[in-house]
């Protein structure tokens, strides 16, 4: 059946006339614009975007937002209103999740082939993500064994669009003291911000214990040492708690 479906959105996506890379970036940010805070890019999870926030993660003037949301409104890709903001509709959601799916392959394929580190990996998946083709969209997933994730513990939509199954995911800010699990989501592409969470062995994957919550921040134990976090840190970092493995076993 989800063959069927894929098929039936591949034939009504190539009656489309094709995107833009202008086109394809608002779906894109739509969606991750939609899902923060959330740990999940599935459609009936994401929140409508204002506008505003639209303007300021692409870095153009409202007035240019308005224009460009009005074309996907047309296309049937997106429901704008103004000044309610917009959501993405299950086709421009399917085109969006298509966009992710290459930029993360990317990501994961740059880290693990060719040796950039998780810092570097963003800036380079931007600017080819709209143009590697299917085939080599799938002799990368191949190379690489269908990963679910990228190096920063995002999740990578599958051939068929589907995103995968994920254990229950907290910030580190919403977590009780004492609270101990493993990082699963590094939610920032900043540059200096992933070098200090590496230098602090803080990759998915790596065990942490929740000392305290402070005023300058969020107290944490990664192995034997303890760090202290600043809150705009702790923000993005997403935690598969423990007591949740137990709760939910392989």
């Amino acid at each position: 059946m989800g063959s069927l479906k894929y098929a039936a959105d591949r034939l009504a996506a190539n009656q489309r006339p094709p995107l833009s890379e202008a086109q394809e970036d608002y779906l894109k940010q739509v969606l991750l614009l939609g899902s923060e805070g959330r740990g999940t890019d599935r459609l009936e999870d994401t929140t409508t975007v204002s506008t505003q926030a639209l303007a300021e993660r692409m870095q153009v003037r409202p007035a240019s937002v308005t224009g460009m949301l009005k074309k996907l409104a047309e296309l049937g890709l997106v429901e704008y209103e103004a000044y309610r903001g917009v959501r993405l509709t299950q086709a421009g959601h399917r085109v969006a999740l298509e966009v992710l799916r290459h930029h993360r392959l990317i990501e994961a394929y740059l880290h693990q082939a060719l040796g950039y580190g998780w810092e570097e990996v963003h800036s380079e998946a931007e600017k080819l993500e709209h143009h590697i083709s299917e085939a080599f969209e799938a002799r990368i997933a191949q190379w690489l064994g269908h990963p679910s994730h990228d190096p920063h513990g995002d999740a990578i939509p599958s051939a068929t669009l589907e995103l995968p199954q994920s254990l229950p995911n907290r910030r580190l800010v919403g977590l009780e003291p004492g609270s101990t699990g493993r990082v699963a989501r590094v939610a920032t592409q900043d540059q200096d911000s992933l070098n200090l969470f590496a230098h602090l062995g803080l990759k998915p994957g790596a065990r942490v214990e929740l000392l305290e919550h402070a005023a300058e921040g969020s107290r944490i134990r990664v192995g034997k040492e303890r760090y202290l976090l600043p809150a705009s840190l702790a923000q993005v970092l997403w935690i598969h708690l423990e007591e949740e493995n137990h709760a939910n076993p392989a």
